[in-house]
């Protein structure tokens, strides 16, 4: 739905899967409903910044509560790029390399090449 640019479609199948992982206790995938509710957010438009940078830290936070390293990998990927859109550069670079840093295999896939793509044009400039 995210390609498909269908928000309003996709935020009530996040909120839909949201309610079922609180009823059930099927939890594995709540990081990622949250960093899709905030990717979708960030859709809508800047004035939805604050919400969905909310929905990223809770991501990241279930994610670390879980040891949900990709999950917390995607979500911190997300941040950072809002923390980049905003001029937040330093903080943007410091979330992605604290997690980034601690894989140790599966570079070769589209989520750590996109967080090193974007550390890399964070790092530019930088001294």
């Amino acid at each position: 739905m995210l390609k498909a640019r269908r928000i309003e479609e996709g935020l009530k199948v996040v909120s839909a899967a949201e309610a079922f992982a609180q009823a059930t206790g099927a939890k594995f995938y709540e990081p990622d409903y949250y960093r899709l509710e905030g990717d979708l957010l960030l859709m809508k438009g800047a004035e939805q910044a604050a919400s969905a940078e909310g929905c990223f830290r809770k991501a990241i936070e279930i994610a670390g509560e879980h040891g949900a390293k990709w999950f917390e990998l995607r979500a911190s990927l997300s941040l950072a790029r809002l923390l980049n859109a905003q001029g937040k550069r330093d903080e943007a670079r410091a979330r992605l390399a604290d997690i980034y840093n601690w894989f140790t295999e599966g570079f070769d896939t589209a989520d750590l090449k996109d967080a090193k793509a974007l550390l890399d044009e964070l790092n530019r400039g930088v001294s």
